[in-house]
């Protein structure tokens, strides 16, 4: 069973990738946060998140966002000149900003555009395309005719995460709408959605046997091990999981801080991710890295938490 690395924004961008494939591992694909169209321009920081000089992972798909043919088109375009054959497209994002231009979950709602997308595909026959979705934006209704489109394009996956846009993550993914559409689901297909630990995993693998794989978003936040628990089949020891964190957070801030300036900078980068790592961390280790004002203070906050974890 394959696992997937989940594309989440300001999060798993390239050097997290790449830091997290060396140290960790347990990932057989890497899915890039979409790139999308800006001021009628692709923005620069999506363009140098997947240049291949920025990442060494063994396998990593980029992902776009787009409404229409024309946002599309310029996308794959670049993509494909940097030298990667499969692109997957975001039906899935619940961010309001996002949404309103008809971009990721809010393209569910609208099967003919959903149509005029998915045939702009066809004049890239070289490329590999698959798309990450919900269940729809306001209804569970909406992927009912929205399926039917997706079956007939030629795609190499469906990741479907199974709840609403506009539920984001507030209420539990729903499995039973899931194994609904996975019998209509004439594609590979790849489950998403409250994947905490291994026995997560395993109990949807057991009931779908026939998935091509996981992706894991907010659980490999809080437990970077959890692919390599998963594949290794068994589960590293608070002390082990800690060294290795160590080394990862270590890596990681060593090569964020040339690029950000001052306290502000690096602790805005850095402080987010303790909001899901180590979710049995204690609370006063948590409160102390949260609460750190100076990058030193961070560090040694880190540390101590680490140490005692």
């Amino acid at each position: 069973m394959k696992i997937f690395a989940a594309p989440l924004q300001g999060f798993t961008e390239a050097t997290w990738r790449n830091i997290h494939s060396e140290v960790f591992g347990g990932i057989d694909t890497y899915v890039t946060p979409f790139l999308r169209i800006e001021k009628g321009v692709i923005r620069s920081k999506d363009m140098r998140d997947v240049e291949k000089k920025n990442n060494s992972v063994a396998h990593l798909i980029p992902q776009l966002i787009a409404a229409t043919p024309e946002e599309l088109t310029p996308i794959v375009e670049y993509i494909a000149g940097e030298g990667y054959n499969e692109i997957d497209i975001n039906m899935g994002c619940s961010f309001a900003l996002q949404v309103r231009k008809h971009h990721g979950a809010g393209l569910l709602p609208y099967p003919d555009e959903v149509a005029a997308l998915m045939k702009a595909t066809e004049k890239f026959p070289e490329i590999s395309f698959s798309v990450k979705m919900r269940l729809g934006w306001d209804s569970k209704e909406e992927w009912r005719h929205i399926l039917p489109i997706l079956n007939d394009t030629k795609l190499s996956r469906i990741t479907m995460h199974p709840r609403l846009g506009r539920e984001q993550y507030k209420v539990a993914a729903d499995v039973e709408e899931f194994a609904l559409f996975h019998e209509e689901c004439r594609h590979p297909l790849v489950y998403n959605g409250d994947l905490t630990s291994t026995d997560d995993i395993c109990r949807i693998t057991t009931r779908f046997p026939r998935l091509e794989g996981v992706m894991i978003g907010r659980g490999l936040l809080a437990n970077p091990a959890m692919g390599k628990e998963y594949k290794e089949k068994r589960t590293l020891s608070h002390g082990e999981k800690a060294s290795q964190l160590s080394t990862f957070h270590n890596r990681f801030y060593d090569a964020m801080s040339p690029r950000l300036q001052g306290n502000t900078q690096i602790l805005s980068k850095m402080k987010p991710y303790w909001e899901y790592l180590l979710p049995d961390m204690e609370k006063r280790d948590r409160k102390a890295i949260s609460k750190a004002s100076t990058a030193e203070k961070y560090l040694a906050a880190v540390n101590n938490a680490l140490a005692r974890y």
